[in-house]
């Protein structure tokens, strides 16, 4: 499958509450961990808890190496503004992995969130019937049927080669459990789940209290990815497998995340030509079920959320947004103006954070021997002192007196609005 599946439908779950079963919240914590998706294609991400010299680091982690920190913002992946009905509302390609300075949106995308008032994600990851419908295990039976033998023995050691501990993922269903290893390889390039592009728009928009919408539901999401046969499931997990085993994958994840990183939607839109994601019959199949078969359905919930007066953001993965079935052709054959603002490749530095002006120093109190200067006394209320006859603040140059000597009396008033000398 190739980087396929790392380029369609996310599913990232996030647990919530503490009122499970302990197994039951082990799944939980584990499925949240495994689900991520890049680009538009499915990558499932399983962040394993490693200690080993081996393995790669945590996302916290990597935030450690030399050079990474909070940057400014520059702009990335795809963009487009659609208007109709007097109205804007914005197609944003994403990536579900990232990397920790990409945390930070660029000014064009903050700009184009904060002018909408609704954000639109294929799932919301805190959204209770997500939770739910991706937290449920899976069959033992229907587990033991496509994973067994050989096919089982392969697993077993491309969980061990990448620090993922034995049996954590075994509840999940055959499909999830090797699609979560898909993404692991990209750790060594710095790119993880936990920077994805649209669980931190996600972030942002909580943040200022901007609803957030789902535009489809796991339910159909796992089905999509299943092809709703066990024989279809297998056949993909063998093909996920020779991904894993050749080591050929993470390469093409770093070229994927390159191409999304300079807004090249002219080179994505090729990305046929370099995937190798389409080579098989059952390849074709899966491409099909993720991109041509949902694209109407997203299309469909983000004219909804337009013509129900809503500015929407709706970010999806970015391969939802190229081609003749890509939404900004789907939203043009609706009667959007769709218009192009980051869609061209560019050549992007990322600039240090500028730093933060030195805090103006506290007045200094004009004191001789832990006492009121004479000819001053302390304003109640205020920690400030007014000179006796005038009641003016000191100057500068009074607070600035050196010990062993009184203040300079503040200057009179002049009529004329002069100070004499």
């Amino acid at each position: 499958m190739r980087i396929l599946r790392a380029l369609v439908a996310p599913l990232r779950l996030l647990s919530r509450g503490t009122d499970r079963p302990a197994p039951q919240r082990l799944l939980a914590r584990l499925t949240r961990q495994a689900f991520a998706a890049v680009g538009g294609c499915f990558i499932a991400v399983f962040t394993a808890t490693a200690h080993a010299a081996a393995c790669p680091p945590s996302a916290i982690a990597s935030l450690e190496k030399p050079g990474i920190g909070l940057r400014n913002g520059i702009d990335r992946g795809l963009l487009w503004r659609i208007e109709r009905d007097g109205r804007t509302s914005w197609l944003y390609g994403t990536l579900h992995l990232g990397r920790g300075e990409w945390v930070r949106p660029g000014p064009t995308v903050q700009k184009a969130l904060a002018q909408s008032d609704t954000l639109a994600l294929e799932l919301d990851s805190r959204d209770d019937a997500t939770v739910r419908a991706l937290s449920q295990p899976a069959d033992p039976a229907a587990v033991a049927r496509v994973l067994s033998g050989e096919r089982a023995r392969r697993l077993e050691r491309q969980n061990a080669e990448a620090c993922v501990p034995p049996g954590s993922t075994a509840r999940l269903p055959p499909i999830l459990q090797v699609t979560a290893l898909t993404a692991l390889a990209a750790r060594a390039d710095g790119l993880y789940a936990e920077f994805g592009v649209d669980e931190t728009l996600a972030v942002s928009a909580r943040n200022s209290n901007k609803p957030i919408v789902a535009l489809e539901n796991a339910a159909d999401q796992l089905r999509w990815l299943t092809g709703g046969s066990e024989a279809e499931e297998a056949e993909q997990i063998d093909a996920m497998l020779d991904e894993l085993e050749s080591g050929r994958l993470r390469g093409q994840l770093k070229t994927l995340a390159d191409v999304w990183a300079r807004s090249d939607a002219a080179r994505l839109a090729r990305y046929a030509e370099w995937c190798e994601c389409l080579n098989t019959p059952a390849e074709q199949r899966l491409m099909k079920r993720l991109l041509d078969d949902r694209n109407p359905g997203l299309a469909d919930g983000i004219e909804r959320l337009h013509a129900g007066g809503r500015s929407a953001f709706a970010a999806v993965g970015a391969l939802h947004m190229v081609g003749a079935q890509g939404l900004p052709t789907l939203m043009a054959a609706r009667g959007f103006r769709v218009t192009p603002v980051l869609t061209e490749a560019q050549a992007q530095q990322a600039l240090p954070m500028p730093a933060l002006a030195a805090p103006e120093p506290p007045a200094r109190k004009a004191v001789r021997g832990g006492k009121n200067v004479k000819g001053q006394k302390a304003v109640k209320g205020t920690g400030q002192k007014a000179t006796a006859k005038s009641g003016a603040k000191p100057t500068a140059k009074a607070a600035a007196a050196p010990k062993g000597k009184a203040a300079p009396r503040a200057a009179p008033k002049a009529t004329n609005s002069k100070v004499r000398r």
